[in-house]
């Protein structure tokens, strides 16, 4: 499992403070989508409009949480969606 696996489960788990952490650490593009998506679980849209544009998508064309969260995991598994 990568370290944005791990950080992924730790967000599905309700583990936001220690995932957000952990995500800072990378500067990835799909890390900035998935510290988009903690910020939006958090409720903090004008940040996670930040990441989102870090990440290379687009904000404004975003799926629910749950699509996401298993297009991000799907794409850090290898498997495209």
């Amino acid at each position: 499992m990568t370290p944005l696996l791990d950080i992924l489960a730790l967000m599905r788990q309700g583990k936001w403070n220690e995932a957000h952490n952990l995500v800072q650490l990378d500067d990835s593009g799909a890390a900035a989508w998935l510290h988009a998506l903690l910020h939006v679980q958090e409720g903090d849209l004008e940040d996670a409009e930040y990441w989102y544009e870090k990440s290379g998508r687009n904000f404004r064309r975003r799926g629910s949480l749950r699509e996401e969260l298993d297009e991000l995991e799907a794409n850090l598994r290898g498997l495209v969606m």
